[in-house]
């Protein structure tokens, strides 16, 4: 078989280990051809491809980023964009594709095995938000990045009595917010699923303080207050029709200011969060999917996503994967609270 791999959405730790284990074991196991699609899916969708053998993924496994390249391209959106993909496909000699990305990508992913391309899918997300996987790879290398950095805020905030905020990625589920927070001892921590009261907000910094200490809050990206509190300004819109996100730690910083009048600073960690090498656990965790997902072509079983239930690969269908996003349970969040304040 010829087969197609593409990397699409957000960068993320792991892409190439992927990437590597896909190759490795198709070419050496099951005797099968690859070839890279170029920047997700504008690769297909303008037969932009690239050699894709064993020598291709050498010393790839620490590497971040994706030696594939990514983007944010919707071929659903461009009109004969599927038609163009299937032709493409067609005049490359690829049987099949294997597709690694988040959401946005699986949900692309699904439409054309429903147009009959014979796809299998690999989640990718630092966000772990995705349903049918305990846990995808990238989430273990973001969280611990930004728990580093929120270990480093705690020293700079004693030292000039300051509130200092940490705004890390998460546009639909906190799951980064989250666990970083707990990791690193935040004082408060923000998510998109649960909106805010910014006077209660304002009572944990200024408790923190009366203990001598300076708070650190951690607030994911898609955080929002309480409605009516604060307007806050709508981005634009991406390929896939979400607002371009970023600024609530500012916004809160000023209204920390503004309340209680005490000094508030943020950091944005952005895409320091999705760079550089993955943690050791999330190069197993995309080994072992790249294993699971060349042995589903393999096999014949497309339509599928890899996935990770306790310490097993399992596969579910892409419609089940792609259905609805993983969110931040109330249960979970309230274990966080106990440590707010």
């Amino acid at each position: 078989m010829r087969i197609g791999v593409l990397t699409g959405g957000g960068d993320c730790p792991g892409l190439n280990a992927v990437i590597r284990a896909v190759v490795r074991k198709g070419v050496s196991v099951y005797g099968h051809e690859f070839v890279g699609f170029r920047d997700g899916w504008r690769g297909p969708l303008e037969g932009d491809t690239m050699p894709l053998d064993i020598q291709a993924v050498r010393g790839i496994l620490p590497r971040g980023g994706t030696i594939l390249g990514s983007s944010r391209t919707n071929p659903i959106k461009i009109e004969g964009g599927v038609d163009r993909i299937k032709e493409n496909l067609a005049a490359t000699g690829v049987d099949a594709l294997i597709a690694i990305g988040g959401e946005d990508t699986l949900g692309v992913a699904r439409q054309l095995y429903e147009r009959d391309v014979k796809v299998v899918g690999v989640p990718k997300t630092i966000d772990n938000d995705l349903s049918g996987t305990d846990y995808t790879f990238g989430f273990d290398t973001a969280v611990n990045i930004a728990t580093e950095a929120i270990d480093r805020l705690h020293t700079t905030a004693e030292s000039h009595h300051r509130a200092l905020i940490c705004e890390v990625m998460g546009r639909h589920a906190g799951w980064i917010a989250l666990h970083a927070g707990m990791a690193g001892g935040a004082n408060v921590i923000l998510i998109p699923e649960r909106p805010f009261d910014i006077d209660r907000v304002c009572e944990y910094v200024e408790s923190r303080f009366r203990t001598r200490y300076s708070p650190i809050l951690v607030v994911a990206e898609g955080a929002h207050p309480i409605e009516g509190q604060i307007a806050l300004q709508a981005g634009e819109l991406d390929a896939f029709g979400h607002v371009r996100l970023g600024g609530i730690g500012e916004v809160l910083a000023k209204e920390i200011e503004k309340r209680t009048g005490k000094e508030a600073r943020t950091t944005v960690l952005g895409h320091i969060q999705r760079g550089g090498t993955p943690t050791a656990y999330d190069r197993v965790l995309a080994t072992r999917f790249g294993l699971q997902a060349i042995d589903a072509v393999h096999e014949g079983d497309y339509g599928i996503m890899v996935a990770l239930r306790g310490t097993d690969m399992v596969r579910v269908g892409l419609d089940v994967a792609t259905a609805e996003l993983k969110t931040v349970p109330v249960s979970r969040y309230a274990e966080a609270e106990v440590f707010f304040g």
